[in-house]
């Protein structure tokens, strides 16, 4: 991985942890919007990467959100137009990758922030973390996505009260409206996610591929053309080693021994 002035990328045990380091509160400004779709890049291209974990430096935050000295500088529409462009691209490429991105959400994520954790498919949060869309309190909206991924995983009625009002939400509030997957003591937050990606990467990278595929594609689809995807993509994987080594060692009784062929 190239060394980045913001994103701290190490590779475990076949899983990235991206760690954004912008301090005090990795508020998230062009520099470091290029320099994580970069990295995100990176990742989709490396086939010793199965997973990636993004987290915050520091306990403040996970992202506190856009860069609001950023804003100062944006005195036109056309001028806003690529800052909010360039972190929508970004985001998508995280949402879009075939491999399970895990947001490790270790303090506030507001604003940016909610919305690069939303672009994840999965979420551990802190118990003592708040999640909101502030924007609205600025004069401006969500422009990252908050208001297309949040109403599409809260539901309208929820995703308009809280970017109407600018509300946040606790951990648990999070967990209760499906926003997050778990929630774990704080200190834990880290290790929760490696856990989870280690559980994820001992499957095999086809399979992994082929199911985040077909879920992707779920967003956008209506049923039947979802499940026609959904079958040509088990019709590819019966025909490979690891579907082959996974029933064998089903039938034999053991632990497979994925391949990623």
């Amino acid at each position: 991985m190239a060394e980045k002035q913001f994103i701290k990328t190490v590779i475990e045990d076949r899983v990235a942890i991206i760690t954004i380091d912008h301090p005090p509160v990795n508020a998230m400004k062009p520099e470091v919007l290029d320099e994580l779709a970069a990295t995100v890049d990176e990742i989709n291209a490396n086939p010793e990467v199965k997973a990636a974990i993004i987290t915050g430096a520091g306990q403040m935050a996970f992202v506190a959100g856009a860069d609001i000295n950023v804003f100062t500088t944006l005195t036109t529409a056309e001028a806003a137009k690529v800052f909010i462009t360039k972190g929508q691209q970004t985001f998508n490429k995280i949402e879009n990758s075939k491999k399970p991105f895990i947001a490790a959400i270790n303090g506030v994520a507001l604003g940016g922030g909610m919305e690069l954790a939303m672009s994840c498919h999965i979420r551990i949060v802190g118990d003592r973390v708040r999640l909101g869309q502030p924007e609205i309190s600025l004069g401006i909206i969500p422009g990252w996505g908050g208001t297309q991924r949040l109403t599409r995983i809260v539901g309208p009625a929820k995703a308009t009260e809280l970017i109407l009002t600018g509300d946040n939400l606790t951990a648990q509030e999070a967990f209760r409206l499906n926003l997050v997957n778990k929630v774990v003591p704080g200190g834990e937050v880290l290790k929760t996610a490696k856990d989870l990606a280690k559980k994820i990467v001992s499957k095999g990278a086809p399979s992994i591929a082929s199911a985040m595929d077909a879920i992707s594609k779920a967003r956008d689809m209506e049923l039947n053309a979802g499940l026609a995807v959904e079958a040509d993509n088990v019709c590819k994987l019966v025909e490979t080693e690891d579907a082959r080594e996974g029933i064998g060692a089903f039938l034999g009784k053991r632990q497979p021994v994925f391949k990623d062929k």
